[in-house]
């Protein structure tokens, strides 16, 4: 259908009273929301305010708690900054070297506990594949060393990342 005069005031008349465009062209028949839409626009009919119950804000739904650990990230350097980012108390530890863990600390999977870290190293498929098996930090699964490897910050992760080349 086109738009006569008639339908244009209609248009204009059911607009200014706040229907909605789908509601417009089920009133006016023959039309879609769109061509509502677009008559609209062509126009230069104003927007609406919108009604007080749209207005206000809609409540939020509570939060579900989340086993996500969400951590403010200062520096990480050392284990103390560490304590102060986890909140956590780190009794000294080692320092590991590229990976050197002591023999007697390391763990098979069937060794590990809640206070053991479960960083793994090695590839699974070897025989020489173990966990670290270090002190783990309360309420994680690594030790102090493992928990600054594995909770980087992502902007640290990205800088190690090799450029894109497509």
């Amino acid at each position: 259908m086109s738009w006569t005069d008639e339908r244009v005031e209609m248009l204009k008349k059911l607009w200014s009273d706040g229907l909605s465009a789908s509601q417009i062209a089920a009133e006016l028949g023959g039309i879609t929301r769109n061509a509502v839409i677009g008559k609209v626009h062509r126009l230069g009919l104003s927007g609406r305010a919108k009604s007080p119950s749209s207005a206000a804000p809609r409540p939020r739904k509570p939060r579900t708690h989340t086993h996500m650990l969400r951590v403010s990230r200062p520096s990480m350097r050392g284990n103390t900054a560490l304590a102060h980012a986890f909140d956590y108390e780190i009794a000294e530890e080692p320092e590991f070297l590229d990976n050197v863990i002591p023999i007697g600390q390391r763990r098979t999977i069937l060794e590990l506990t809640e206070d053991t870290c479960r960083w793994p190293i090695g590839d699974p498929g070897s025989s020489d594949f173990f966990f670290c098996g270090g002190q783990s930090l309360t309420g994680l699964p690594y030790c102090a060393h493992h928990s600054r490897v594995a909770y980087q910050p992502a902007n640290t992760r990205r800088d190690r990342r090799p450029p894109f080349r497509g």
